[in-house]
């Protein structure tokens, strides 16, 4: 195959890949600090400030590698851009305004009186529920291919509300990990309470999925693919049955209170891997591959240069920012 011609057929699966990539660190990164806002109503006032005091350092960081996959959607994809933005324009202007109640909520509830705080607070999780949600519906409607009917609104609308529970789990793992004493406890708690309605969900939506969408059907559920996938999940499964195991040991309090996160985490991204085999080589389901959707080769090789430089920024960014606000959090203090 000629240069010209392997980069035609190369670089469109690159930035797909690299698409893929930051979507799910922004489901990952933002998730947790979703899960912790929609939580907040259920402590106590000192234990808000813990709370929010954990994810502060981060949220907003977090939301970078949104801005970084929805651009490569556009510059690398416009076509499917355009398709999947007229379709779901609704939720994705539900989840933007959401996004936007919570960084105006968490500021102004360290700057208001005390007698206007609890606004802020409720507006933080209004804001989390609502880009959860809109999150989830997106999703559903995203591996239905777009497609009209109600088994694919009933489907979207079980993941709007599926998305949200895992967020919760995701977060209360989260502040076991880096809150100590009561809170610590109580978000064991919340954790337990999470993990059931995820996982029927998830297997439920398992289920359904081969149902709403036959190439998911013919992919998963055709010999030899369907041994050959069968690690996935029962690894996932394996995963959130240790999750729930540790939750119920007291070592989850001391030096393992990181593993039950780092299980959630690999749930998500084992969940990520099974969606891009999926959905491969579509960009979106059944009705646009990537090479149909992707810019020219030419605009590719220079966009290319610029992800060379942003995506090791964004990732350096990322890890240094955790390593440095690593530990416990304590309370956040203004001047």
């Amino acid at each position: 195959m000629s240069a010209p011609g392997f980069w035609t057929e190369a670089l469109p699966v690159i930035f797909l890949g690299l698409m893929g990539m930051a979507m799910l660190a922004y489901v990952v990164l933002d998730g947790y600090d979703l899960g912790v806002g929609m939580l907040l109503p259920h402590a106590n006032l000192e234990q808000k400030h813990v709370m929010v005091a954990s994810i502060g350092p981060f949220w907003d960081a977090n939301e970078t590698w949104l801005v970084l996959g929805v651009g490569i959607l556009l510059i690398a994809f416009p076509k499917a851009h355009g398709m999947v933005l007229t379709e779901l324009y609704l939720p994705v202007a539900l989840m933007l305004v959401g996004l936007t109640l919570r960084g105006v909520a968490f500021e102004l509830r360290a700057k208001a009186k005390d007698e206007w705080k609890p606004l802020w607070n409720r507006a933080f999780t209004a804001g989390s529920v609502m880009a959860a949600m809109s999150q989830g519906w997106m999703l559903g409607r995203y591996v239905t291919g777009l497609q009209d009917g109600w088994a694919n609104t009933v489907f979207a609308a079980a993941i709007a509300l599926l998305l949200p529970t895992a967020y919760v789990l995701l977060g209360a793992c989260w502040l076991v990990m880096k809150t100590e004493g009561d809170l610590q406890q109580q978000a064991v708690r919340w954790a337990k309470i999470a993990w059931p309605p995820v996982v029927i969900g998830l297997g439920l939506l398992s289920v359904a999925t081969p149902v709403v969408s036959e190439t998911v059907r013919q992919r998963w559920f055709t010999l030899p693919a369907f041994f050959a996938l069968l690690p996935i999940p029962l690894i996932t499964l394996a995963a959130l049955v240790t999750a729930r195991m540790l939750l119920n040991s007291r070592l989850v309090l001391g030096q393992l209170c990181f593993l039950p996160f780092l299980l959630v985490v690999a749930v998500f991204v084992l969940g990520a891997c099974g969606l891009a085999y999926s959905l491969f080589p579509y960009v979106v389901m059944d009705r646009l591959t990537i090479w149909e959707a992707a810019s020219a080769t030419e605009a590719l090789v220079v966009i290319a240069l610029g992800c060379a430089i942003t995506v090791p920024t964004v990732v350096g960014y990322t890890i240094f920012s955790y390593r440095v606000f690593s530990g416990k959090a304590s309370v956040l203090k203004y001047a």
